[in-house]
């Protein structure tokens, strides 16, 4: 602890919307998109400012504003696990996923990176280095791009030094393996390739194309159906090509959603997003949860949240390094880092997360 310092109160909450277009218009086998909204949490306490955020809906917002802010005002803001546990018992009646786990998300992760402020470390060293970096897969190639598109972000990725990428099915599984071969085409033999069909695919299906995609070598393949279908995935992981791992776990927003999906040996990684799954708390007891049951742990997009957790636990396999997200961390935070060598390693020259709001930049998309 900073020398003087033997108390730190909360002094204010405030939270920011910002809804960012994206660059193009994105869908994937389930849905379509053409913006993204971040709701941003700035923690005030010992002269400090701690920063998190979730990519949610504005009425995530709005329920940190009305109901979440007084669980921490006021609260000794080193002590995050009590005001973890009044947050989560607080939106009883509202139910805890979805909306509510993302809200929580976005102050618990602003917590952490004001703790490791007001102690005056990366938040790396404040949870305990495991790993001095950790790979980062690049992740786009949606469904609405075309063949050169998805060639030529892929390839790029590759050209950058990044050994994953992952691209996006589903939308027409009859033209899914010929948009896997032109991804295998542009990456070349090194690169691993992903591929996550969001669920969009009946068992059959899934089980069909799982054939065919490890004919491009297809060492990844994430909700071949629903994430809700846990015999499904089972299904899948006994009987998916040698080398071709079944992924899932980005919808968790609890830990016991954690404990369920690794009971049933649903997955062979755990995929787990701090902007959702009651933060960087949550995600700490997902990766304890994957260590118990020897299964490596994957963080789901935002990547410049994730970098230093990651680094701390470990399980950690990789982390997401998602087009949509990327770009707006990019945009939005002074310190957000890039992949190097196809790995992100946190700036252990800043403290907390060694992130910082362009405030101008930002609020050209405040909501």
């Amino acid at each position: 602890m900073k020398a003087g310092l033997s108390s730190a109160p909360v002094e204010r909450v405030r939270v920011d919307v910002f809804t960012i277009p994206t660059d193009f218009p994105e869908s994937d086998g389930t849905i379509e998109w053409d913006s993204t909204t971040m709701v941003l949490v700035e923690v005030d306490a010992g002269g400090q400012t701690g920063l998190g955020y979730t990519y949610s809906h504005l009425v995530a917002a709005e329920l940190i504003r009305s109901m979440l802010a007084k669980c921490v005002y006021g609260k000794e803001a080193l002590d995050i696990p009590a005001i973890w546990m009044e947050m989560v018992s607080r939106v009883r009646n509202l139910g805890l996923q979805g909306i509510a786990a993302s809200a929580i998300s976005a102050v618990d992760n602003s917590l952490w990176d004001l703790k490791a402020k007001l102690l005056g470390v990366p938040l790396v060293k404040l949870l305990g280095g495991a790993h001095d970096s950790v790979p980062a897969y690049g992740s786009g190639g949606f469904t609405s791009y075309s063949i050169a598109q998805l060639e030529a972000q892929l390839g790029r990725w590759a050209k950058d030094g990044l050994k994953r990428v992952k691209m996006k099915v589903g939308r027409e599984p009859d033209a899914d393996p010929r948009r896997v071969r032109a991804a295998r085409g542009a990456i070349g033999d090194q690169v691993q390739l992903y591929v996550d069909a969001n669920g969009a695919y009946t068992r059959k299906q899934a089980l069909g194309l799982a054939e065919k995609f490890s004919e491009q070598r297809v060492s990844w393949f994430e909700e071949p159906v629903s994430s809700q279908d846990l015999e499904g995935l089972r299904l899948m992981r006994d009987r998916a090509p040698e080398g071709m791992a079944i992924a899932a776990g980005e919808y968790g927003y609890d830990p016991v959603y954690f404990r369920r999906m690794l009971e049933a040996g649903a997955v062979d990684i755990l995929q787990a997003d701090a902007t959702r799954c009651l933060g960087l708390t949550g995600f700490l007891k997902a990766a304890a949860l994957c260590e118990a049951h020897c299964i490596p742990l994957s963080a789901h997009t935002a990547p410049m949240l994730h970098t230093h957790v990651c680094c701390a636990v470990v399980p950690a396999y990789d982390i997401e390094y998602f087009h949509d997200h990327a770009r707006i961390e990019q945009m939005l935070f002074d310190g957000a880092a890039v992949p190097i060598e196809g790995n992100l390693a946190p700036d252990l020259s800043r403290p907390g997360l060694g992130i910082e709001l362009k405030r101008a930049d930002a609020e050209q998309f405040a909501a």
